[in-house]
């Protein structure tokens, strides 16, 4: 009797992404998980206005979380959905992007599954990508570039950090883009890593609040890039997008300007 009951009261947790800043880059699952929620957890990145789709009475909860900042502990925020969702609560987790490219989806999913709590998946718009759009150039292209490489540039706590110089090698062997995420604050490490097989002029663009009114765009080289962050204090959040299929832009951006037509 008591499992039949804790099984019609069981709430659920849905991991929903919401995109990388504007609000009508948000899915129509997105929104209409979180106007189902009765509890609805918000990373610090989410842009508040996506929250307008949120049902009367919710219980929205910050558990803000970006690098370089206090933020809410990670156990904590999985305590949270275990003990709402087993309340017999809708709960959304709802997170910047994508749950899983950067979004600690995978570790929120095992701690889930491993209490018996349902849990479903919403993807969004990774931040990579829309800063690539922005750019108006492709993440890959038969001719350019024929894959792409998501990564971190911020490593766990005492973890080890990325090998940037064999990254290089792999990127220039196999004509790969690189997307570097929380990238800036490690920009110089990065970047001496990554010359060790990387050409000095492989074009690179900084786009710092992809998608988002205050975006702001940068091209610059890899030899110059470090250099540049601090010069033009590009910060946080801010994605690095390096290789040479962003050649075009960067001879746009350098190209002198015609006067319009009138």
């Amino acid at each position: 009797m008591t499992t039949a009951l804790n099984a019609q009261y069981a709430g659920k947790v849905l991991l929903v992404g919401a995109g990388p800043g504007d609000p009508e880059l948000l899915t129509f699952k997105a929104a209409k998980a979180i106007s189902r929620a009765t509890v609805i957890l918000v990373d610090d990145l989410v842009n508040p206005a996506v929250l307008s789709h949120a049902r009367a009475g919710a219980r929205i909860v910050q558990v803000g979380k970006r690098g370089g900042c206090k933020s809410t502990p990670q156990a904590f925020i999985e305590k949270l959905m275990i003990m709402a969702a087993k309340e017999g609560e809708t709960v959304v987790r709802l997170k910047g992007g994508d749950p899983f490219i950067f979004g600690r989806g995978g570790e929120e999913v095992e701690a889930l599954q491993a209490a018996g709590v349902e849990v479903e998946v919403i993807n969004g718009i990774t931040s990579g990508l829309a800063a690539a759009s922005a750019l108006h150039t492709p993440l890959t292209h038969r001719e350019h570039a024929h894959g792409v490489i998501f990564i971190t540039g911020h490593a766990k706590p005492g973890g080890d950090c990325p090998d940037w110089a064999l990254l290089s090698r792999t990127a220039a062997q196999a004509k790969l883009s690189l997307v570097v995420y929380m990238g800036v604050s490690g920009v110089q490490h990065i970047c001496n890593g990554l010359l060790v097989g990387l050409k000095p002029e492989t074009p690179v663009a900084v786009v710092q609040h992809a998608s988002l009114p205050q975006q702001r765009i940068h091209h610059t080289t890899l030899e110059q890039l470090a250099g540049d962050v601090l010069r033009h204090q590009l910060a946080s959040p801010s994605v690095l997008l390096i290789g040479d299929v962003f050649a075009a832009q960067q001879a746009l951006q350098s190209a002198p300007q015609h006067a319009a037509w009138g």
